[in-house]
């Protein structure tokens, strides 16, 4: 039995399988994306959605989506599925679904009367292009396809009306067209992989909602152009495959890309598998260049996240070459601000000042799976500079205490750390002074970097000064944040101490080196496990602090009021995990395997086999948020992984 499989009765109720959204990408930026029925529900949902280099180089939607039509004995029966104004639903095509697999590819099965019909969608790696192939698996009389594109051709963020400034014109090339609605775009090649009969039919179709966008409290309605239709024979026991992309191809070579590329698939056959394919769907290669796109569908790249999960989008799954990959990019551009102060360029963000701390995190965990020396090799240099110019002030915003080695930065009026929600250009936590996380970034970066460089004769002096600064900071750090309740304040600044009681102090006594010892990490630990710990990760506030919102949902700004006032994050799981293990050792084992549980529940909702940017922190614990969030993947990845090592 498939690992994800929906049946009829999940298809055809719009309540469940509008809720289930499906992923695909190429590693390089493009995607396809919608509902389990088939209907967007958002405005960044389509069936091909890429990146314009000469125009922005943001996700823009060509093709929208396809509409299919079974015609027997001249009876036309549309699998198609949208919403328009009012709430209504046309064509209603789900009613024929009768089950949905997404194991290798995502595989729809339809029914309608005699005839089965399955389709599969399949995106060619590192190119622009989907293809769809359609297999006619019953049928007791003649059949024809008919095919209904519905074309975009604007940026995933925005919505199009009718208007007259598009480009009607559909030109011919081999088994299919090629348009171009407005300038500045690139042609989108349609083609089948035989012989097939265009018929102009040009419409906008109007006023068609995106539920999703009606629910955050943006505009959700627009208008798309159908310039008309395909329709092609279909024998029983055939196969035929659309292609949708923005350069042309040979018809006749699209049997045997489909099957190349079905032979590079991971089967979603277990909760790591899942992760895993989830896992590469955030990378986006560009020449000899790698990045990590944070999140789908509106992720950039972000230096915080691009170092928070490159470890578990790489190393947890045994992609070594693509870590360092990526690892150097980041590491380049992170140098650049360090040495010359540039930060423009493709990752965004690189000035923060928790970024140095980690890129050195990062590398730590690279040295946990391929050792000290290997780390040395490949990141030693850019670990000392980074440590050096931490210790000379270097960063405009993380300033060395030369009284007890700690760190402090401004964040009252602009958010620095992960903690990043504003409203009117200010923050919603105004985090400033000691940060916990930051001080125990720090501290556990001086450790390692002393630990790399221990035989190190060349760096002896560095070592010292390393060590020494570590010295100071660990009964500073006790000092400062740690109260006669048991757990860690969230940030010091002066003689304030923030009270909430939130998950960054996870990360405190998560990390390898931490300057608790084993009975203070016990006591933060009982802390977070009775006022954080959710199924779907950490609570970013305890609903015993002032101000709690449990439930991400409502306007723009009462969403960002609330994004880090309760909802639960599971990227913090993996530092929560640690914690636990470095606790209790191997017998906590079997119960950070069930906490796990509540994540592999996740794969078979919201976004079919991947994990939301956040969850509410209170039943249901619904997924919020981007759809599918690389540092979630990445640290339940990384986690699984810890278990495995311990349970061989």
């Amino acid at each position: 039995m498939s690992y994800l499989k929906f049946d009829k009765n999940q298809l055809i109720n719009l309540e469940q399988s509008l809720s289930k959204e499906v992923l695909r990408t190429n590693q390089a930026g493009a995607y396809n994306c919608t509902t389990l029925a088939g209907c967007n529900t958002r405005k960044q949902h389509g069936l091909l959605v890429i990146p314009i280099a000469g125009m922005d180089n943001k996700p823009h939607v060509l093709l929208s989506s396809l509409d299919e039509t079974v015609i027997q004995h001249g009876a036309p029966f549309n699998l198609g599925l949208h919403r328009y104004q009012g709430g209504v639903y046309s064509p209603n095509g789900h009613k024929y679904m009768r089950q949905f697999d997404v194991e290798t590819v995502p595989v729809t099965t339809y029914r309608v009367g005699g005839v089965i019909l399955t389709k599969e969608k399949i995106f060619i790696t590192h190119e622009n292009r989907i293809l769809i192939r359609y297999t006619l698996k019953e049928a007791h009389s003649p059949t024809t396809l008919q095919f209904q594109p519905f074309l975009a051709f604007r940026e995933s963020n925005s919505l199009v009306q009718e208007n007259d400034q598009i480009n009607k014109e559909v030109l011919p090339c081999e088994n299919g067209v090629k348009t171009c609605l407005y300038e500045g775009f690139p042609n989108l090649y349609m083609q089948f992989s035989k012989p097939v009969e265009w018929v102009d039919n040009p419409n906008w179709y109007k006023n068609i909602e995106y539920t999703k966008d009606m629910e955050r409290g943006v505009p959700y309605t627009e208008d798309l152009w159908v310039p008309g239709y395909f329709r092609l024979p279909i024998a029983k026991g055939e196969s035929i495959i659309f292609s949708a992309g923005v350069t042309e191809v040979d018809p006749s070579e699209l049997d045997g890309m489909y099957k190349a590329e079905l032979k590079l698939r991971t089967p979603r056959s277990s909760f790591f598998n899942c992760l895993k394919n989830s896992a590469k769907q955030f990378y986006l290669k560009d020449g000899d260049k790698m990045y990590i796109l944070s999140g789908y569908p509106w992720g950039v790249v972000l230096a915080r996240n691009t170092f928070m999960a490159l470890p578990g989008l790489t190393l947890a799954i045994d992609h070594k070459t693509d870590y360092e990959t990526a690892m150097r990019t980041a590491l380049d551009a992170l140098r650049a601000f360090m040495d010359k102060g540039e930060t423009e360029g493709r990752i965004k963000g690189i000035d923060l000042p928790d970024i140095p701390l980690w890129a050195v995190w990062s590398i730590q965990q690279y040295a946990k799976y391929y050792g000290n020396d290997a780390a040395r090799k490949l990141f030693g240099k850019d670990i000392a500079a980074i440590l050096n110019y931490i210790l000379a002030d270097g960063h405009p915003n993380l300033k060395v205490n030369p009284a007890n080695g700690m760190v402090t930065t401004e964040g009252a009026d602009k958010a620095v750390s992960w903690m990043n929600a504003n409203i009117d250009g200010h923050p919603v936590i105004p985090r400033t002074g000691y940060l916990v996380e930051f001080n125990a970034l720090w501290y556990n970066a001086l450790m390692f970097g002393a630990a790399v460089f221990a035989e190190s004769k060349s760096k002896a002096a560095d070592v010292r000064r390393w060590t020494n600064t570590a010295e100071l900071i660990k009964p500073a750090f006790v000092d400062t944040f740690l109260n006669d309740y048991g757990y860690l304040y969230d940030y010091v600044n002066g003689t304030y101490t923030d009270l909430q009681v939130r998950p960054n102090m996870a990360v405190a006594i998560g990390l390898d080196y931490s300057p608790l010892d084993r009975r203070q990490r016990r006591r933060v630990l009982d802390v977070v496990t009775r006022e954080l710990l959710t199924p779907k990760g950490l609570r970013t506030l305890s609903p015993r602090s002032y101000g709690y919102r449990p439930f991400y949902l409502g306007s723009p700004r009462e969403r960002e009021e609330a994004l880090h006032q309760g909802p639960a994050r599971p990227w913090l799981i993996g530092f929560y995990a640690d914690a636990y293990l470095r606790v209790f050792g191997m017998s906590g084992v079997s119960y950070i395997d069930r906490m796990l549980i509540g994540f592999e529940d996740e794969m078979s909702q919201g976004c079919i086999a991947s994990l939301s940017q956040l969850y509410d922190a209170n039943p249901p614990f619904m997924g919020r948020g981007a759809i599918s969030h690389a540092t979630n993947v990445a640290n339940v990845l990384l986690t699984l992984r810890t278990l495995k090592k311990l349970n061989v």
